[in-house]
């Protein structure tokens, strides 16, 4: 019933422009029957427009808080409408909590990125040409460059899900999750030759770039994709906790801890449930959690440099 009594007020909307008592200015086709499509000098400044939704969205939206009302009133908790739970917007975004986790993880890879960056190549001794002893620089390097890719996309597909924005959002966090999956497996086995460790990567590679492109141009499987996510993160939690096991990195208890952490939050990705307050859901508490763990985790690789560089620099001796 609260299906049907949800589609009827989004029909009725779309065709006045109003749903329970708001009306929306840019439906094409408001209650009195105008159309709104005036000169430009008579529409919202463009500058404003990045908070508005279309005429649909607002509908469902609107219609979606009014039904809300009703079951809660009714002692029924929430739902979900087109596979969504029911959010309250701030300033048109649709998942507050959500952009803010995911633009604070942003920035904490991009400090960690740069702390690194700046260990490398201004604290640490360098080789003759200029590089860093450390092995594993580039790889770093690539890895923080994707972690902010992801975090940009997730902060902006929160703020707005359509199709581009999705699409871009899930390929962003695969392209992460697979190229994760390599660093653990290179730094775990302690590959350095060239040759091998293109030989390790060139198979993932394929997989996560099929996958990509299975999404996009397919069919966007959201139940395939996240066992695919689960499965990648699994493995590269698995090789790295086996790995901290037998290792005597002098830093192993960080990892350790991220690790836990990680295992612990990615039940958070699988177990889901309404939001508390229309801002706080599974996938929202899972973004907090992952911010103190990504500060870890920078910590780690910068000590791993310094770890590396000290036992080179010692051969080299």
């Amino acid at each position: 019933m609260d299906c049907l009594n949800f589609r009827g007020c989004v029909a009725e909307c779309e065709k006045t422009g109003c749903a329970g008592g708001t009306c929306f200015p840019h439906c094409k086709f408001p209650s009195d029957g105008v159309a709104n499509d005036g000169p430009w000098y008579m529409q919202e400044p463009l500058y404003l427009k990045w908070k508005q939704w279309d005429c649909q969205s607002d509908c469902r939206y609107n219609c979606m808080i009014d039904r809300e009302k009703e079951r809660e009133a009714v002692g029924h908790g929430p739902v979900k409408y087109h596979g969504k739970w029911p959010f309250t917007r701030v300033f048109g975004i649709q998942e507050p909590a959500s952009v803010a986790f995911s633009a604070l993880n942003l920035a904490m890879h991009f400090h960690g990125w740069l702390s690194f960056f700046i260990l490398l190549y201004y604290n640490l001794p360098l080789r003759q040409d200029k590089k860093a002893y450390y092995e594993y620089a580039s790889l770093w390097h690539i890895y923080g460059l994707l972690a902010m890719n992801s975090w940009l996309w997730s902060a902006v597909f929160h703020s707005r899900d359509v199709d581009l924005t999705e699409k871009l959002d899930y390929s962003s966090a695969v392209a992460l999750l697979g190229y994760s999956l390599i660093v653990s497996i290179l730094r775990s086995f302690n590959v350095k030759v060239e040759a091998a460790r293109v030989m390790v990567a060139a198979p993932f590679l394929a997989f996560v770039t099929t996958h990509i492109l299975y999404l996009n141009f397919y069919t966007f499987d959201y139940g395939w994709n996240m066992k695919v996510c689960v499965a990648i993160g699994v493995a590269q939690l698995l090789i790295w906790a086996i790995w901290v096991g037998i290792t005597c990195h002098p830093s192993r208890w960080k990892l350790w801890v991220v690790v836990v952490g990680g295992g612990l939050a990615m039940l958070l990705e699988i177990y889901d449930f309404p939001p508390y307050q229309g801002f706080f859901d599974a996938h929202a508490i899972w973004h907090a959690t992952t911010i103190p763990l990504t500060c870890l985790w920078w910590s780690f690789i910068r000590d791993d440099a310094k770890f590396r560089t000290s036992i080179l620099l010692k051969k080299a001796k």
